[in-house]
């Protein structure tokens, strides 16, 4: 990832607008903010979230609340608890995401 004209700033993600995106059960809120081609989010998924895809897209995740399963199509499950992250390129593995109890997660790609 090259990071170039992206000057010096703080975010406080408080004050972005989230957006609101369904899953097959529950919602994920996003807060989401683009530097150049990196587009860097705050999201929480809800109690009883369940992707409504299988991402191709390649990601570096951080949780910091609650806990996150994340299941590849190749039948692999990891799960990430606060302060564990994984990271995926693009097209590289097939993945998506849910949670029994919520999760905030940093996310870029």
């Amino acid at each position: 990832m090259q990071m170039s004209d992206i000057p010096f700033g703080t975010t406080d993600w408080s004050s972005i607008e989230p957006t609101v995106h369904k899953g097959d059960t529950g919602h994920s809120t996003w807060r989401t903010q683009h530097f150049g081609g990196i587009r860097v989010r705050m999201v929480e998924h809800s109690p009883g979230y369940l992707a409504d895809h299988w991402c191709e897209k390649g990601h570096i995740l951080l949780c910091l609340e609650g806990e996150m399963t994340t299941e590849l199509a190749d039948g692999r499950v990891f799960v990430l608890t606060p302060g564990m992250s994984y990271q995926v390129a693009d097209k590289a593995e097939p993945h998506r995401s849910s949670t029994t109890t919520g999760a905030k997660l940093f996310i870029v790609d």
